[in-house]
């Protein structure tokens, strides 16, 4: 048989198995695996990890919010997305008032397609607006947008009642919902209260956000799933009193999934302490909490109480962060971390002894496309999309705006070393990033 391209002499990575294997990839799919292949085209992965490619299953681009858009469109995030090792995103649509859910899809797959330039999925929202046209949530799935995002947080927040009966709307049609889970009333209480205090600064912002009132949240939100009868999916845990839940809950056998990001594992509320805006950059919902909290987590994550981690990326620039420095909560909420997710998962998780590699890529790769129906992504199978990553586990990078690839100009986790990078990011059979160079085509990208 012959191949397009080889990956030769790398050691595959998979959520279940370690081996050392040639693979061959044909018509953008992987074609073979065997000890030895043969051909003319050979990329040589000696020393290096061969991993799926990575799927960063929560992301934002050229979002808008309020006065403000987050500053990747779906040309630069995808771009920075695929230097990191990641060959599939799953981003959102929001539907106008009278714009029906295939209507708004369709608008914003045409804006991802003429852009991105890897494989793209995305979330259907559910609105106030939304709760009148549950009717048209069954279209949705069938146009190919089968999850649904829920918020508990913000104006476009539900209610218990209508949450409810957004559960039952998604679970008729075969859907999964996903949540952002807090408690928004009392939120909304402390924040007033710490502003009528004084208390403006941004270390106020993870103050008016304490983590019982996320936990709170996530069990309401779980409650309220086993009543209607539907798996949920529960975003961004911050802390370990919400995966607590999510775990106790899986014990009494309710199907109930968990993600966390990398701002949770990195970074700690020590970065509100910075002076001026370098203070309020870090914010974003639920708040960087504590290095207790941190530590909690990824031992959480070692015992497998998680199910991805995704980097819900989402920036703004330095001089819209700044337009909030006279009260926290006026500043836009999000960081960028849609590059650096998987090499700081590697670098964090399985050099300092918290994951295996197998956890490693299951947690980025393989259970984010079980649970979001991406049937040929995540893995390393024959016949699954030739999309891989050669990794070297021994390159390090420094973080910062100039070393990665996102248009923010800034980011939280300046001057972090990172152990463990990308060297080829290959998505159906074609090699768009090698050696610190993008290859990949603007509109290349597969609406999935």
């Amino acid at each position: 048989m012959s191949f397009d391209l080889i990956i030769k002499n790398g050691t595959l990575v998979t959520a279940s198995s370690t081996y050392r294997a040639d693979i061959g990839i044909k018509g953008g799919k992987i074609s073979a695996i065997a000890e030895t292949l043969e051909g003319e085209n050979i990329i040589d992965a000696k020393g290096k990890l061969v991993t799926p490619g990575a799927i960063d299953t929560h992301v934002h681009l050229e979002m808008p919010i309020g006065k403000y858009t987050s500053t990747d469109d779906f040309y630069t995030g995808t771009k920075a997305a695929a230097f990191g090792g990641t060959t599939t995103i799953i981003d959102f649509v929001e539907t106008r008032e009278n714009q029906t859910f295939v209507e708004a899809l369709e608008m914003r797959k045409s804006l991802a397609k003429k852009r991105s330039i890897i494989d793209f999925g995305l979330h259907m929202t559910i609105m106030p607006h939304d709760i009148k046209k549950l009717d048209q949530v069954q279209a949705a799935v069938e146009a190919g947008c089968r999850s649904f995002k829920i918020y508990m947080a913000y104006g476009n927040r539900l209610n218990d009642g209508e949450i409810l009966l957004a559960f039952e709307a998604i679970g008729e049609a075969g859907g999964l919902p996903i949540v952002h889970a807090e408690n928004w009333d009392a939120i909304t209480t402390l924040i007033d209260k710490n502003l009528n205090e004084g208390n403006r600064g941004p270390e106020w912002h993870t103050r008016s956000r304490p983590a019982v009132l996320e936990a709170e949240a996530v069990g309401r939100v779980i409650d309220l799933a086993t009543y209607a009868g539907v798996p949920v999916h529960i975003f961004h845990i911050s802390c370990p009193e919400a995966i607590e839940r999510v775990k106790n809950a899986r014990i009494q056998g309710h199907f109930v999934t968990a993600e966390t990001c990398p701002q949770y594992l990195c970074l700690t509320d020590e970065v509100f302490e910075a002076e001026g805006v370098e203070g309020a950059l870090p914010i974003c919902s639920p708040p960087i909490r504590g290095i207790i909290d941190q530590m909690e987590l990824w031992e959480y994550l070692s015992s497998e109480s998680f199910h991805t981690i995704s980097s819900d990326h989402c920036p703004f620039t330095v001089g819209e962060k700044a337009e909030g420095l006279d009260a926290f909560n006026k500043v836009p909420g999000g960081v960028p971390s849609i590059e650096m997710r998987f090499p700081a998962i590697y670098s964090r998780g399985v050099r300092d002894g918290f994951l295996t590699v197998n956890q490693w890529v299951d947690l980025c790769c393989t259970t984010p496309a079980w649970l979001f129906g991406l049937e040929n992504k995540g893995d390393i199978q024959v016949g699954k999309d030739a999309d891989l990553v050669v990794f070297d586990p021994e390159k390090t990078v420094v973080l910062s705006e100039t070393s990665l690839h996102e248009e923010a100009g800034w980011t939280p986790y300046k001057n972090m070393s990172i152990t463990g990078w990308p060297e080829v990011t290959i998505s159906r059979g074609e090699v768009i990033v090698k050696e610190g160079k993008c290859y990949g085509e603007k509109g290349r990208g597969q609406f999935i």
